[in-house]
């Protein structure tokens, strides 16, 4: 039964993959020029989602999803508390349903019950075959591809600075069998539009602070190129906030996968 229905579910997000990538507008990187009529600076927290069912379990969960377990509901209601005294001029997330009701807990928790606006751009890598497999299946032939033995040493040799997170991604897509596992380049051209696009609306529109909550690999993959490549080895936490703002045409990026927000919240 759950063969078929993991084959079931490859299936479909397999079919859409193409369709999603054609759709997309990319950049290659952030933008140096100021477009016409930009006038205000945006500071973007950007967050992943709250704790899930399949982050519980230690399965692959790009594409596919599943809802915040009672601990991701209390971290995005403490990420809430914790960014009660920023204004939002907007909220963004992707279109799954575990980054979504992070956002609107973590709003309505602050006080601030915007409307969240999706965009697809802003999805978690996706997986192909490896969608709802447990993280050893999907990394460990990385990891052998690589000359590491197991998943372990793999994680060892990215915190240590032998391996790159964008090495990493891409070997996962070389050696998916069905050629349809993201790369890193697909995941930061998407994400990467979909940053400009809403920089540049909102500070069009004046400027201000805008919430986006995505997920942990899409936003360290978004960060390549802007950030040194040291800032990106330690994977994200829950509901971890990475400050990034946007003037005069550019991107800077501040603190990475601050959980301070979240810790003040808790005491609130």
């Amino acid at each position: 039964m759950k063969n078929s229905l993991t084959k079931t579910l490859f299936s479909l997000l397999a079919f859409s993959l193409p369709l999603f990538l054609s759709s997309v507008t990319v950049s290659a990187a952030a933008p140096e020029v100021q477009a016409a009529g930009e006038k205000g600076e945006v500071t973007f927290y950007v967050t992943r989602h709250g704790k899930t069912l399949f982050n519980a379990a230690h399965r692959a969960q790009g594409w596919s999803d599943t809802p915040l377990t009672s601990a991701g509901v209390e971290v995005a209601e403490q990420l809430g508390r914790g960014l009660k005294d920023i204004h939002f001029a907007a909220a963004f997330s992707s279109d799954a349903g575990r980054a979504r009701q992070t956002a609107k807990i973590a709003l309505a928790s602050a006080g601030q019950p915007l409307p969240v606006s999706e965009d697809q751009r802003l999805r978690e890598t996706f997986f192909g075959p490896f969608e709802g497999e447990h993280e050893l299946l999907m990394w460990e032939p990385v990891a052998k591809k690589l000359g590491y033995k197991d998943f372990a040493a793999l994680t060892q040799a990215l915190n240590n600075g032998q391996v790159t997170l964008k090495t990493m991604m891409n070997t996962l897509a070389e050696v998916d069998p069905s050629h349809t596992t993201e790369n890193a380049a697909q995941v930061h051209q998407r994400m990467q539009a979909a940053l400009t696009d809403i920089a540049r609306k909102v500070s069009t529109q004046g400027g201000g602070n805008v919430l986006i909550v995505s997920h942990g690999m899409a936003i360290l993959a978004m960060l390549e190129g802007m950030t040194p490549e040291e800032n990106l080895r330690a994977p994200l936490q829950n509901a971890s906030v990475t400050v990034i703002t946007y003037k005069d045409g550019q991107f800077t990026v501040g603190k990475i996968g601050d959980m301070h927000y979240v810790e003040k919240g808790k005491g609130n």
